[in-house]
């Protein structure tokens, strides 16, 4: 009876002897395939740091959201990943960065998904302003925005708007935009202005009557003593300079 039971323990034994050899050996070759492919988060890495770095003379916070990448993708193991941009792509909004290995022991090439956002303060308009009137400090207000959800050619600098008039009316919490802006006029319709003609060793004065409006550097259109139309280019103390 003894010499049964021992039997069937020692068969019990070698079974789980040999089940969890087997399991070793599985787990052992597991392992040694995973080592032979791509680590995904590598690449995804990769992709992460080549957006910043193409970023980073952005205004503002620069945030980088790589996309997912299948993780039952197997790739073979590259010793150099090399990150490009597709023909078409830039890093700004929902981009697409291609990533390719190019070794001996590997070639391919994959485009993974990803997202730039740039967070900085724009300026807005703080209250209703009337078309005519100077910009001052009081009619702006900085917001933090995504600059990626924002239209192009926007101000980010109370600098570069105070001072300005606006062209149109507006209205409290719009995004200041260039258009919407102009330069204060350094010559008015009707004004009589003075007519600037230099050269090389010569300079001559007239008067004139300004026809238009114009800011300091325009061109402006002006009827001289004599009834004739001439151009010239608007500037500070009532003169219009007159190209020879």
């Amino acid at each position: 009876m003894m010499q049964k039971i021992t039997m069937r323990c020692m068969k019990f034994t070698a079974y789980w002897l040999i089940l969890s050899l087997l399991t070793l050996v599985s787990a052992f070759a597991q392992q040694k395939n995973d080592h032979a492919h791509q680590e995904i988060a590598l690449i995804k890495n990769a992709v992460e740091v080549f957006l910043y770095n193409n970023t980073a003379n952005l205004p503002g916070q620069v945030i980088v959201n790589v996309g997912q990448i299948d993780n039952q993708l197997k790739l073979a193991k590259c010793p150099r990943l090399e990150p490009f941009a597709p023909q078409g792509s830039r890093f700004w909004g929902k981009t697409s960065v291609g990533v390719r290995c190019e070794s001996e022991a590997a070639t391919w090439t994959i485009y993974v998904q990803a997202e730039v956002n740039v967070m900085t303060d724009i300026l807005h308009v703080a209250r209703s302003v009337t078309r005519g009137q100077t910009i001052t400090h009081e009619d702006i207000a900085l917001q933090h925005i995504n600059l990626t959800q924002t239209p192009d050619s926007i101000f980010t600098d109370p600098n570069q708007v105070i001072g300005k008039i606006a062209a149109t009316n507006l209205t409290a919490g719009q995004p200041l935009r260039p258009q919407m802006l102009r330069a204060p006029y350094v010559i008015l319709r009707g004004q009589m202005v003075n007519l600037v003609v230099q050269g090389r060793g010569f300079n001559i004065r007239s008067e004139g009557k300004a026809l238009t409006d114009a800011a300091e550097g325009q061109v402006v259109q002006v009827r001289n003593k004599s009834g004739k139309i001439i151009s010239g280019l608007a500037r500070n103390n009532s003169i219009v300079e007159i190209q020879p």
